[in-house]
Parts: structure tokens; C-alpha cells; sequence
């Protein structure tokens, strides 16, 4: 199964970090995030991998070649300056990444999530990743019904961890350009077909030099403990 990398955001909220140096290249734990990533992902039996890219995107083909070091094989989207959104880089990138269902994971997150749980996963038009919500988005985005299919309508809601299967057919008939994948998601999951699951797995949302800070922490315990 292929996975895409998701790191074309211009990290608005980060600057000034992020004026000179696109977001997932940022440190934590003497590692650039996007590398954590990639190296999870290929612990896990993702081997190749199609990463997209924007504003100063060319740093990330540069510091990351074409995945040899990592034992990863690494194909880019570019999108030029401006990027396509969460749903249009992935349309974008439709032609690298086959006509079979593949991983996305946002570029801006870190988690010890085991990615090799969702290799054998079926999927009808995607099956999403949820977890508990944290103190900046408090209210979450989705429910899970007792068959395991995300809902909307329910009282106990979990927020989307940046981390999904799709299938080529969710994104049939959005024509190329910009576009977000939450209303794509939102019109799958009122049809039924939309799956997912609740990990307990640690994860942070790296939306600020105050987390990108605690996560540069967490990195420095782990390497400490024997």
C-alpha cells in the first residue's frame, strides 16, 4: 500500500519558524517531523511513499531525496507556491499514488500510532483514524456507531487525527484545484461509507512553536529513558 505525506501547509501559525523553512523540516528531538514520519511509516511496511509540497517545497525533495536513506522510495507533488488544500494535493497526486486504496497521514502531526494496523484494513471510501480530543479542540469531529462506521449525530465525539485509507473513487468528482478533504469526508460519512477507529496512541497536532516546543520534550524524554 502506498502512503502520501501530506506537508505542502505554509504553517501560518508557527511563524517566524516557518518563514524560512516549511513546517514539517522544523525539529523535535534533533529530527526533522516530516523524518519521524517516514521512518514510522517504513517501520511499518510503507515503503513507498508520494509526499506533496508548496511554499519552499524544494528543501523537503533536497533534505529528503528519494528515500534511499530510509529505506523508503519517495515520489513529490509539487504544487508550485500556492497549495491545493488537503483534498486537491491528494487529487494532485492521484497519478503517483494508483488506482488502490492508500494511506494519508498530515505532515504536521507526530504519534507512535502502529500504522501496520491499517494494511489489511477493508475500506469502502475511507476509514479514518480518531483520538481523544485535545484541549484546543475540544468539541472533536466525528463518532464511531456500534458497527465501527464515523457518524456526526452522536454525543461522544473524537477529533480526526490526520491519519486515513482512501479509495481513488472518494475524490471522482472533484475536478483538479484547490479543495479541503472535511466536506469530502462529511458527504461520504452521511452515505455510510466512511470506517474508523479510536486509538489511545500518543498524537499531537503540531500547530504551534508552543507544541512543536513540547514535542521537542517528549522526543528528549523518550532518548533519555534506558
Amino acid at each position: 500500500m502506498k502512503a502520501m505525506i501530506l506537508a505542502a501547509g505554509r504553517g501560518e501559525r508557527m511563524r517566524p519558524l516557518t518563514d524560512n523553512t516549511p513546517k514539517p523540516l522544523l525539529l523535535a528531538g534533533g529530527k526533522a517531523i516530516i523524518e519521524h514520519t517516514i521512518t514510522q511509516l517504513v517501520a511499518a511496511g510503507f515503503n513507498d511513499i508520494v509526499i506533496n509540497h508548496a511554499h519552499l517545497g524544494l528543501q523537503l525533495e533536497q533534505q529528503l531525496g528519494n528515500g534511499s536513506r530510509f529505506g523508503a522510495s519517495i515520489q513529490y507533488s509539487p504544487e508550485g507556491e500556492h497549495a491545493l488544500e488537503t483534498a486537491g494535493g491528494i487529487i494532485n497526486a492521484l497519478p503517483l499514488l494508483g488506482e488502490q486504496v492508500f494511506l494519508v497521514v498530515n505532515g504536521d502531526i507526530a504519534t507512535d500510532f502502529a500504522f501496520a494496523e491499517l494494511l489489511n484494513q477493508p475500506v469502502d471510501l475511507a476509514h479514518v483514524v480518531l483520538v481523544d480530543n485535545p484541549a484546543h479542540h475540544p468539541e472533536g469531529d466525528f463518532g464511531l456507531d456500534h458497527n465501527g462506521l464515523v457518524i456526526t449525530d452522536n454525543a461522544e465525539h473524537f477529533t480526526f487525527s490526520g491519519i486515513g485509507l482512501y479509495h481513488p473513487k472518494l475524490f471522482d468528482k472533484l475536478p483538479a484545484g484547490p479543495a479541503k478533504l472535511g466536506p469530502l469526508l462529511r458527504q461520504a460519512i452521511t452515505q455510510g461509507r466512511v470506517s474508523g477507529q479510536k486509538t489511545d496512541s500518543f498524537w499531537m497536532d503540531i500547530g504551534t512553536p508552543e507544541r512543536l516546543q513540547a514535542l521537542d520534550f517528549h522526543y528528549t524524554q523518550q532518548q533519555e529513558r534506558p
